[in-house]
């Protein structure tokens, strides 16, 4: 839910705007049927430190920008007349594909608005939140997050933070869904040895196929499979090209190579679309959610069949939200279902 423009966001969102990539329209339009609504607090400047990293914004600050983009997605859902639902659980994603409401799930990316008491984080669940990001590409009390680098290995400072473990433990606690996109390489690793839920990176792409710090190693990859995770591949074309340039200009044959290389290392189970709309700059081509269908075109070309299709466009993401979600992740045996490492 990031801040419109416009004077009134909720009505520009249920009506249609020209502005960003998605709003409800433009998604019927696309036949996108839901996804992560994304909380992002921006940082103060965005002039980078000494240390090539962006500045994270005060805990205070964060926490009001986050409460009010919260209300945001629920005064849209409110406004909707029942296009729009808030969706809490599996059940009611499956309900809102069924009777084509638009499945919105109230997602932070970056957790500058809770303490370290974790207090926020409850409230929050309680509200609504259930998928969690511990960092944006900024260091914060959680962990150091991955800068923007190209090429560059994810290998990026240091990992979780004691308040950072803290942070994992409660979202298993509470069955938040913790996303991996955005962290560096040795928060990932420290994610991985401690979560009992499936390791979840909601729009990241493939290192090999493209060197950028932001991108996923084979060997994070295959953890992912391992734990019965999900990648949602990005549509940023940063993190598509083998050469680094923001292009739009950029053909949509890269991104099906990345879908097709995730599904052909660890299994069309573990692949899906994270477009990271009105968050990167996306192929021309798409343009918008409107241009989905160009995209299932490319896949059903490159040769993906409706069985693998459905997959990747909706029931994997309903698959590892329920997983994450259902029985108490906190209970479960350590042991089981992996060695990550």
């Amino acid at each position: 839910m990031r801040r419109s423009c416009a004077a009134d966001p909720a009505k520009a969102f249920i009506e249609g705007e020209t502005a960003g990539h998605i709003d409800l329209p433009r998604a019927r339009t696309g036949g996108l049927a839901g996804g992560l609504c994304a909380v992002y607090i921006p940082s103060p400047s965005m002039a980078k430190d000494a240390n090539g990293d962006f500045p994270a914004p005060a805990q205070p600050d964060a926490l009001n920008e986050t409460l009010a983009m919260a209300r945001l997605l629920f005064e849209i859902e409110a406004r909707s007349q029942g296009a729009v639902k808030v969706c809490r659980d599996a059940s009611d994603i499956r309900t809102s594909i069924e009777t084509g409401s638009f499945a919105a799930v109230l997602h932070i990316e970056g957790a500058e608005a809770i303490a370290g008491n974790l207090d926020a984080l409850y409230v929050l669940h309680q509200a609504g939140l259930r998928t969690l990001g511990p960092v944006w590409s900024r260091p914060n009390i959680f962990a150091y997050g991955v800068p923007f680098r190209f090429p560059s290995s994810p290998d990026i400072g240091p990992g979780l933070t004691e308040a950072g473990k803290d942070l994992i433990r409660a979202c298993n606690e509470l069955r938040i869904m913790i996303d991996l996109s955005h962290m560096n390489e040795k928060g990932f690793w420290d994610i991985a040895a401690l979560s009992k839920a499936p390791l979840v990176a909601s729009h990241s792409n493939v290192h090999a196929l493209c060197p950028h710090s932001r991108n996923l190693t084979d060997r994070q990859i295959d953890a992912i499979r391992d734990t019965g995770g999900l990648i949602g591949i990005n549509f940023g074309v940063l993190f598509l090209r083998d050469d680094g340039v923001k292009d739009p200009n950029t053909g949509l044959d890269l991104l099906v190579r990345h879908i097709a290389y995730v599904a052909e290392r660890i299994g069309v189970e573990h692949i899906a679309l994270g477009s990271d709309f009105d968050g990167t700059t996306i192929p021309a081509e798409i343009k918008d959610a409107a241009g989905l269908p160009l995209l299932v075109k490319s896949l059903t070309d490159y040769g993906f069949g409706a069985e693998d299709l459905a997959k990747i466009l909706h029931r994997n993401w309903v698959g590892v939200l329920e997983r994450t979600w259902g029985p108490d992740i906190s209970q479960r045996d350590a042991a089981d279902p992996r060695d990550r490492r």
